[in-house]
This record gives C-alpha cells, sequence and structure tokens, in this order.
C-alpha cells in the first residue's frame, strides 16, 4: 500500500502532475520538484483521445477538461495545393461513443496543477534535480542544496530523463529524418472543430482550434537531412516555414500566413525502457518512452502511465512485483504506440504523382464505403480503458 508513504516525482510535465495526483487521490505523501520557476505557457496543442480521457474522469477532473477543451468532430485528410478534401472521418456521426478533443499543454497542466493543490500535494519550484542516490535507497539532491530521503521516486523528467539512465537505460537517439515547427496562430479561417492534415511530398502540416476556437494549433513536418535539437525550446524564424510550406493553398495558406512565433524541433526515434521500475523507483511518460508526435499518444499515453503505476503500487505485494506487474501492464502497449507513431508519416508524404493519387483514391473509396473498418483500426488504442482494470 502507498498511503502515507513518502513519494517524490521529478518533472512537473503532464505525466509528473498526473502521477501526483493518482498517487495522492490513495493516499500518498507526494512532493514534486519542478526546474521551471513556475507553470507557464509551454508547449501548444495537445490532442487527447478517449483513451486518456478515461484517465482524467477517474481523476476526478473530467469536467474542468471539457470546460476547458474543444471536442473534436471529424478527421479531415487534405491535398496541399489547394485544400481540397480528399476524405474525412466523421467521428460525431460514426463513433459519437467516443470523445476526441483539443487543448492546449498549458491549460491541460494548470488543470492538474490546481487539481493537486486542492489535494495537498507539494511543489518545489526552481529545483533542478542533480543526483537521486542509488534505486533501492534514494535521496534527491537538487543544485540549490535541497535534499531529502523519500519512499519512492517517480520519473517524470521527459525525453532527456536522468532518471532513465539511473535505472539503466542508455540509449542513444537516432534522428528519424524530419523535423518539426510548432506554432498557434489566430483562427482567421473560422477553422471547424476537426484535425486537418494537409498532405504534401514530403511534408504535411496539422491544424485544430484550442481555446474557445480563437487560435489554431499548427504542427508543420519537413523531411530533410538537417537535423535539429531536439525538444521545443527552440525558436525559428517564420520565414523557413514560409519556405518550406510555399506551394500550399487553401485554408492551409491562410493559417501560414499568420505565423508569428515558430519553434522547431528535431523528431528523434527512442527505444522504449527496458527498465520501468527498480529498487524504490519508476518512470512514466516521456522517461520511459518518447515517441513521435505522428499517433499523437505522447501526453495520452503519460496519463495512462499515470494511472496504472498508482494502481500498481497500491497493494500489499512486494514492492519488486508491484514494479514488474506496472511494467508488463504498461511496455508492450507503449512499444506498440511508439511503432505505430514511427510508421504513420510517410501515409502523408508520398511524393510520386501516380502513388499519390492510388493513395489519395484507396482512402476515398475506404472512407465512403467502410468508414467504421477506416476508424477500428486503432480500437486498440482508443477504446482502451486502463481504469478499468488497473491497466
Amino acid at each position: 500500500m502507498i498511503k502515507d508513504q513518502k513519494i517524490s516525482i521529478i518533472g512537473a510535465g503532464i505525466g509528473g502532475l498526473a502521477t501526483a495526483l493518482a498517487l495522492r487521490l490513495r493516499g500518498a505523501d507526494v512532493q514534486v520538484f519542478e526546474q521551471a520557476e513556475a507553470l507557464g505557457e509551454v508547449g501548444a496543442g495537445l490532442q487527447i483521445s478517449p483513451n486518456g480521457l478515461a484517465v482524467l474522469k477517474a481523476l476526478g477532473v473530467g469536467p474542468q477538461f471539457r470546460a476547458l477543451g474543444v471536442r473534436a468532430k471529424a478527421v479531415d485528410l487534405c491535398d496541399y495545393r489547394q485544400g481540397r478534401l480528399v476524405c474525412r472521418l466523421d467521428l460525431a456521426r460514426y463513433v459519437p461513443e467516443l470523445e476526441y478533443s483539443f487543448i492546449h499543454r498549458a491549460d491541460l497542466a494548470q488543470l492538474l496543477y490546481e487539481a493537486c493543490l486542492a489535494k495537498g500535494v507539494e511543489f518545489e519550484f526552481s529545483q533542478t534535480v542533480i543526483d537521486v542516490g542509488g534505486s533501492d535507497a534514494p535521496q534527491i539532491t537538487t543544485q540549490s542544496g535541497l535534499s531529502c530521503a523519500p519512499d519512492f521516486v517517480v520519473g517524470a523528467d521527459g525525453v532527456k530523463s536522468g532518471m532513465r539512465r539511473v535505472l539503466g537505460n542508455e540509449s542513444a537517439p537516432r534522428f528519424s529524418g524530419q523535423v518539426a515547427w510548432r506554432a498557434i496562430v489566430p483562427n482567421i479561417c473560422n477553422h471547424p472543430d476537426h484535425a486537418m492534415v494537409h498532405m504534401a511530398p514530403r511534408r504535411h502540416m496539422v491544424s485544430y482550434p484550442l481555446r474557445d476556437r480563437s487560435g489554431v494549433n499548427l504542427v508543420l513536418v519537413q523531411e530533410r537531412s538537417q537535423w535539429a535539437e531536439e525538444g521545443w525550446a527552440q525558436r525559428d524564424d517564420p520565414h523557413n516555414v514560409h519556405a518550406a510550406f510555399a506551394d500550399f493553398g487553401g485554408m492551409a495558406k491562410l493559417l501560414l500566413s499568420g505565423l508569428d512565433t515558430v519553434h522547431l524541433w528535431g523528431l528523434f526515434l527512442h527505444p522504449v525502457a527496458s527498465c520501468w521500475g527498480q529498487g524504490q523507483m519508476a518512470l512514466v511518460g516521456d522517461a520511459a518512452h518518447p515517441t513521435l508526435p505522428f499517433l499523437a499518444q505522447g501526453a495520452t499515453m503519460a496519463l495512462e502511465d499515470a494511472w496504472v503505476l498508482a494502481h500498481s503500487l497500491d497493494t500489499q505485494r512486494p514492492l519488486k512485483e508491484r514494479l514488474t506487474a506496472y511494467q508488463a501492464r504498461r511496455k508492450p502497449r507503449a512499444e506498440r504506440a511508439v511503432r505505430t507513431a514511427a510508421g504513420n508519416a510517410w501515409k502523408y508524404h508520398i511524393s510520386a504523382p501516380p502513388l499519390r493519387w492510388a493513395a489519395h483514391s484507396s482512402m476515398r473509396i475506404i472512407a465512403s464505403t467502410a468508414p467504421r473498418r477506416l476508424l477500428g483500426q486503432f480500437d486498440w488504442l482508443y477504446r482502451h480503458d486502463v481504469t478499468m482494470h488497473g491497466g
């Protein structure tokens, strides 16, 4: 059991905040260390699919999430030149029981943070953790000199996780040959409540509305050999985006005209961690399974991790067995999600005109004749509810 256990979490991203709340709801004494001075406008839009919403509802923040998010009605696949619709996956019509939503990352983080505060989770901001000791005897030390010896430590410290290495997961990331820009632009085109994928040779752009539809989130992906730093902190010149996507027309062109601030990050392939928990430590989110954005599951997988870790720890079994159960429940599913995401981008990037025509024709026919079949290919992902059976 974890009631009254002192648990420290490194990182106050979506995974860290959700884990803090899940553990606190089960009675743990939770402290979160975050290197930033405060939560801020970090990142951009997120797509939260039904499997993520299931966790948010179980954490008691479902109504707040629905109030902040925009419910997706459809997914539109469009040709880049004039924005011609190739096919539409009508979520509202064919899977009305499933809720897909768009939300700003900062809004979801703030929602979870406020829920944590209301339940008594403690936060230590401006605290960069420089040492966690050994997995069997954790001792957290921060750059400012703060020190504590918790009963258990959770690494929610992201794609460049130090905790991942502490648990023996040494691996060199490999550049995927793709970079992405992220931006939020004014909604000057009355963007529908759809995720729109604008497909082009070796490039694509995803757009969807945020924050009462006042803004539109853009993710622009380009295949190229010149790599960029991994992470969201690197600002780039909007002229580079305009040059790379100059031939886009229709709504995409209109949205791109509103570009002001853009961030560039390199997309890297990482293996899923081989060890998710050992001794008195465990990993969640990107620390365990960094993924490419082509399945929109990064935040949702972190939400699932949070619930399953808390559920796995809250038993009378020996700690080693609890951590083994956590990894057994999560690792195969995360591996499948990471593998699926890595294999998705090419579908939007076909270059040869005959192949593009054939692929678009096939999408159009399947979407019109067997839409439920097309949507059902991801039932293993979206219809899975970790809160029902602990994972």
